[in-house]
């Protein structure tokens, strides 16, 4: 199954994922482990590069990572 990526090119995804984990207090390490837990495939690897805007993101990942943050996709899109 090919899943769909979002490009981060005009919207700073991972820059807004990053202060909203932080305001959190949601560790790199303990974010993984709980989108892990909903069944999405991450690596801490991969979310320090989703934060930093050097890789695109899943769906899936953007969706697993909106339900552990607690936040909308206008807070993550904006």
């Amino acid at each position: 199954m090919n899943e769909q990526k979002i490009k981060q090119d005009s919207v700073c995804i991972g820059k807004n994922i990053k202060e909203i984990r932080k305001k959190r207090r949601i560790k790199q390490v303990d974010m993984v482990k709980y989108i892990q837990l909903l069944g999405v495939d991450i690596t801490r690897e991969s979310l320090v590069k989703i934060e930093r805007g050097s890789q695109h993101i899943y769906i899936s990942q953007l969706n697993a990572i909106k339900e552990v943050l607690h936040a909308s996709y206008d807070e993550l899109l904006k």
